[in-house]
């Protein structure tokens, strides 16, 4: 089974235990529109731009909605277990553009919920995502108000750090695992166990930055 798929998975026990009302960490959102969210990427592709384009949010909006009225909530979580739209009939799509996806709303829910801890992944995951975070940082970080500097720890030394950010003034360096590193740059600044360096005014800037793509 890919990552995408091991992360779908347990993402989606994740919500059928928990029911719809539980929060997330998607500002906003419960576990409800969260599963509306991923059955309008993968099913509404009409309504897919208004994901990243502003002029559109709207329209996106109301689609969401209306699969909430349409379904209930048990509904949701199968059409989201199952790869929908092209990722069903091209499962290597599902892998390189669901992966990260679903690890990070997999932890949307499970770090907005008491108590909760990071998980240990397979090396062989935080390989991946060190990989696919190497190459978007620059976008991910690119309204950061202060330079960036990613150090992964974890996964053998030599890692070479990844710089992103504001290209003048100070830096702050940033340490974790690739997974959490991940994390601190979709956005999550509050909820990754990483730790930050540097000028302590920049360090607060940063944490406080919108950040992701």
């Amino acid at each position: 089974m890919t990552h995408a798929r091991s992360e779908r998975s347990a993402l989606c026990d994740l919500l059928d235990r928990l029911g719809p009302g539980a929060p997330t960490l998607c500002a906003g959102w419960d576990t409800y529109d969260l599963a509306a969210h991923l059955v309008l990427r993968e099913r509404r592709l009409d309504a897919m731009p208004g994901i990243g384009l502003s002029a559109l949010a709207g329209y996106t909006a109301s689609v969401q909605r209306r699969l909430k009225a349409k379904h209930p909530f048990p509904e949701l979580v199968a059409l989201v277990r199952k790869p929908g739209g092209v990722y069903g009939l091209l499962p290597f799509l599902d892998s390189a553009v669901n992966t990260l996806e679903f690890f990070v709303h997999h932890e949307d829910v499970r770090r907005a919920q008491p108590e909760w801890e990071p998980r240990e992944l397979p090396p062989d995951f935080e390989d991946l995502i060190w990989k696919r975070l190497s190459a978007m940082a620059k976008l991910m970080l690119r309204r950061s108000p202060v330079g960036v500097v990613l150090h992964r720890r974890g996964g053998g030394a030599g890692r070479p750090a990844v710089l992103g950010g504001a290209r003048q003034g100070p830096r702050v360096e940033v340490s974790g695992r690739a997974s959490e590193l991940l994390l601190f740059c979709f956005g999550r600044q509050a909820h990754a166990r990483v730790e930050l360096s540097g000028d302590a005014e920049a360090a607060e800037r940063l944490r406080s930055a919108r950040l992701g793509v």
